[in-house]
């Protein structure tokens, strides 16, 4: 689950991490009224609270000279679309005075099955492409969760970003607390970019990212509370909504597929035999036909899909309720692109006397469907 920017900061200012004060708007009069109480009149940023990267290049963070003009960009940010999502609300924030900008984050890190805590001097500019192109300026720890971030290692790496001491120690504790509030909210990921120094010595965070792991969301309701559905693409809020794992992609090929291992190697081989995945799409273990109705709806329910792809692998689930839900998903939906499908493991000899009752066909070999849906796909875009 993501969280807006302004929810962040406001997490990370609950474990004592030094952040400016800032609020939300939803309409220019908001942001006129927040920028004259907040900056007293002074230049302040207008920030569009959105779950996309690149706000900035999209023109969704401006810097206004006064309040008037704080309401002037907040009336150009709301309702602009970055990304396929429309901007809601714009956190207005006075506007610092930046001597450096660095970098500090928290990601799990499958290898070492460990957190990772990554610091870089090299601050407010697109971490991936210092960790592409000088990797050498990023600095690694993987944490023992057994004994958390020591207070040691924490000033090692605020040396990392800093020669002055007083502000290597400043950013040390800021660190401690960052890993605090990584644990305490059930993250996956938690940065602040940038990790600033203002003229006067002080260590600020002015941006904050924070994705919560969707396994803690049951635990901690106060943190689930924070989601924002209408922040989301409408096609993930209706996969969440029917119980199913959906992350929308840029491809064509719309990919249906039991259990996420396999989906996950069903699109590495549509990406192997030319084509691009539209979408992540895992039902799960569950053999309700219903799910595969809403799992067709929600693919067909994105233009950029010119050929699906379903590859079932029968084990929990039963080959006959999925093509059951194959079935009845096509009379509700008048399916008009074309249809790959690949069954095998349990009931599959009844799922494919359903389907081919129903005027379809099914494979039983993967490479053989992918290499046809992908064909298909082709075809249609051609």
């Amino acid at each position: 689950m993501n969280l807006h920017e302004y929810q962040a900061r406001e997490l990370l200012a609950r474990y004592g991490i030094p952040v400016p004060q800032g609020e939300v708007a939803e309409t220019p009069e908001q942001a006129l009224a927040i920028a004259q109480r907040l900056a007293g009149g002074g230049p302040v940023m207008v920030k569009a609270q959105v779950h996309a990267g690149g706000r900035g290049k999209a023109g969704g963070v401006k810097r206004a000279k006064d309040a008037a003009e704080a309401a002037q960009h907040a009336a150009t940010i709301l309702g602009m679309t970055i990304k396929g999502l429309t901007v809601r609300k714009v956190l207005v924030v006075p506007a610092a005075e930046i001597a450096t900008e660095s970098y500090a984050g928290i990601v799990v890190d499958r290898e070492s099955r460990r957190p990772a805590l990554m610091v870089s001097a090299a601050g407010g500019v697109d971490i991936e492409e210092v960790a592409a192109h000088t990797p050498e300026r990023i600095h690694r720890l993987a944490v023992d969760p057994r004994y958390g971030l020591l207070p040691h290692q924490a000033l090692t790496l605020g040396f990392r970003l800093y020669g002055e001491l007083a502000q290597a120690r400043a950013a040390a504790g800021i660190l401690e607390k960052l890993y605090a509030a990584f644990y305490g909210v059930g993250a996956s990921l938690a940065e602040i970019n940038p990790l600033a120094t203002t003229p006067d010595g002080r260590v600020v965070a002015l941006d904050a990212k924070i994705v919560i792991d969707d396994n803690e969301l049951d635990r901690r309701p106060d943190i689930a509370a924070l989601r924002d559905a209408s922040a989301e693409a409408p096609s993930e809020a209706r996969a969440r909504e029917a119980g199913l794992t959906f992350i929308k992609l840029d491809g064509a090929v719309g990919c249906c597929v039991n259990g996420a291992g396999l989906a996950m190697a069903t699109m590495d081989l549509v990406k192997y035999y030319g084509g691009e995945p539209a979408n992540f799409l895992d039902i799960g273990g569950s053999s309700n036909p219903q799910k595969v109705v809403n799992a067709l709806r929600i693919i067909t329910a994105d233009p950029n899909v010119t050929a699906i792809l379903f590859n079932i692998f029968g084990g929990i689930t039963r080959c006959d309720d999925v093509a059951n839900g194959i079935v009845e998903a096509t009379r509700q939906l008048s399916l008009k692109v074309p249809l790959v499908i690949r069954l095998t493991g349990t009931n599959e000899a009844e799922a494919v006397q359903i389907l081919t009752a129903a005027g379809f066909s099914a494979l039983t070999d993967m490479d053989e469907a992918v290499q046809r849906a992908v064909a298909a796909a082709r075809a249609r875009a051609a």
